[in-house]
């Protein structure tokens, strides 16, 4: 059985870190050859929001004051986001469109929706809130105010398609505008809810995927594998760390696949998501071990 090390410095330079070429000091010929990932150590750092997802934008629409509805594209910088993050920056946001009030009493800025986290229903949950006419009792407007509309109404947020997945809703889902508190949620749907304040409630209708590449692929060339599409693929890594640490990975046993027979001088890694799409890999710091073996090199040894 003969070992090989991929590292840094098979990394093909393109920026992206997900291609890995080995180079042999000469010629093989390989003829009844099985090859199998030995040990994994990598970084998990691949973003699972970005303009190459094309998953980094939704839209905030509000009322101005004329009354006429007004469209917001929020552009998300590329980076890895939990629903938490990502109501922090639908809040600053608001800031930045000063869209938002300051309550007076308690120095703290009033946002008309926000973006949470309910475990219990494995669901992403949409609040909005009814924005007033005028100014509340307590309340103050930022110097950046964008002005109150002559009704009342809910700003209305709207998930395009593959960031819709990251919260587990319909491509192109919006909620209402509830312009004069006139928004009846649709009778006995369980998904949407709305109280006498004026506030709606909606719940993930599928299930979310807030890391679109929850899985690494791991291709190889000069693998015929009849049984995998593509037929590269010899491995799946799935990370048990949080973003940022390392993943370590041994199998407890190699699971092997036959090479092609022929004649070779190199071979290439490339990892690839859930989609079977190339996946960027932002930490170049990585060591993989490669095995290979003759086919009747352990021959009645179990």
């Amino acid at each position: 059985m003969r070992t090989i090390v991929l590292n840094t410095n098979n990394i093909v330079p393109d920026g992206k870190n997900n291609k890995l070429i080995y180079r042999f000091p000469n010629s093989v010929l390989f003829k009844n050859n099985s090859i199998a990932v030995s040990s994994v150590s990598m970084y998990y750092s691949w973003f699972n929001i970005s303009a190459e997802l094309q998953n980094n934008t939704f839209t905030i629409s509000y009322l101005n004051p004329a009354g006429v509805l007004t469209p917001y594209v929020v552009v998300i910088p590329d980076g890895t986001y939990e629903v938490i993050t990502l109501n922090a920056l639908l809040q600053f946001e608001f800031i930045q469109l000063g869209l938002y009030l300051l309550d007076t009493v308690s120095g703290n800025n009033v946002y008309y929706a926000e973006f949470i986290l309910n475990p219990s229903r494995y669901a992403v949950q949409i609040n909005t809130f009814l924005f007033p006419t005028a100014l509340p009792v307590g309340y103050a407007a930022p110097a950046n105010f964008v002005g109150f509309a002559p009704t009342t109404y809910n700003p209305v947020i709207t998930l395009p398609a593959n960031f819709n997945k990251i919260f587990g809703y319909t491509a192109g889902f919006s909620t209402d505008l509830n312009q004069s508190n006139s928004f009846v949620p649709p009778a006995n749907d369980p998904l949407v809810d709305k109280n006498g304040a004026g506030t709606i409630s909606y719940l993930s209708n599928i299930a979310p995927q807030l890391q679109p590449n929850q899985s690494l692929y791991f291709a190889i060339s000069n693998i015929n594998n009849q049984y995998s599409q593509p037929s590269s693929i010899i491995y799946a890594l799935v990370p048990t760390v949080r973003i940022g640490e390392v993943i370590i990975e041994r199998p407890p046993q190699f699971a092997w696949n036959a090479l092609i027979d022929g004649t070779y001088n190199e071979l290439r890694l490339t990892f690839l998501g859930s989609d079977l799409s190339p996946v960027t890999i932002n930490d170049p710091n990585m060591t993989i071990l490669l095995v290979i073996k003759d086919n009747d090199e352990y021959a009645g040894k179990g």
